[in-house]
């Protein structure tokens, strides 16, 4: 103890000694990813003090908090939940009806046919259970295709939100350490 005080005493006595920052300290530069190099052998201590200066001036100029983290984009489970939305409103706006149209077209065609065989009642009859079974298929592959558009449009959609926050975001913490390069310019360090 009594030795750790004699170099404490030493160092503060010796002309020209410089009380330096502890190796592990918090630097403000490199915190938001930039290296400064002092130009005018400015001393440790004094370099984490402009860092921490131009750190605040360029939060304070910029209104921007690089420690803030960066957007987080849908998890999962809303992923899955908006693109099951997408799809269940998709099979609704195609409407219903196929079974019956389908019907009704087949009746009409199998009346003609039964009527040049003789029974266009049964023909008819036949025709639009054909028809039926026929639209209902249509109406089910008009439906799939339908979902299937709305998934794919609802994650692009989610694509390009999260690609555009994630620019957004960029954008600020490229403006903060342009101001903070710019503070510390002007102190006389090299920024990078």
């Amino acid at each position: 103890m009594k030795r750790i005080a004699m170099v404490l005493l030493a160092a503060c006595l010796v002309p020209g000694a410089r009380a330096q920052a502890p190796p592990g300290a918090w630097s403000p530069a490199k915190s938001i990813g930039m290296f400064a190099y002092p130009r005018n052998n400015q001393p440790p201590d004094q370099q984490l003090k402009d860092e921490s200066d131009c750190y605040g001036s360029a939060r304070q100029n910029t209104g921007i908090n690089p420690q803030t983290p960066p957007p987080a984009g849908p998890t999962a489970q809303q992923q899955q939940a908006a693109q099951q939305e997408a799809a269940q409103q998709a099979k609704q706006d195609v409407g219903k009806g196929g079974t019956v149209k389908g019907a009704v077209g087949g009746a009409a065609g199998g009346a003609a046919i039964g009527a040049i065989a003789g029974d266009a009642g049964k023909g008819a009859a036949i025709g639009a259970t054909v028809g039926a079974v026929a639209g209902r298929r249509k109406q089910r592959t008009a439906e799939k295709k339908a979902e299937q558009q709305a998934v794919q449009q609802t994650a692009q959609g989610e694509q390009q939100a999260q690609a555009q926050a994630m620019a957004s975001y960029q954008a600020g913490i490229d403006t903060f350490k342009r101001a903070f390069s710019a503070c510390m310019d002007a102190r006389a360090y090299s920024v990078q």
